[in-house]
């Protein structure tokens, strides 16, 4: 006579969300990461984020 293991039980499923996602603020709806430069920042720091945000087409 063979015993089976009782099944593991469903995890439970995530909720569905029905709000108008429009309704919500996005990062994009406020001014906070426009152009602020982090405190105490040093000409390294300056140096690598002119290199990061520089255009393709400057070599």
């Amino acid at each position: 006579m063979s015993i089976t293991p009782e099944p593991e039980p469903a995890a439970p499923r995530p909720a569905l969300v029905f709000d108008d996602p429009l309704d919500q603020q996005s990062s994009d709806d406020t001014d906070r990461g426009w152009g602020e430069r982090p405190e105490g920042g040093d000409s390294a720091a300056d140096l690598k984020r002119f290199l990061d945000e520089k255009p393709p087409h400057h070599p």
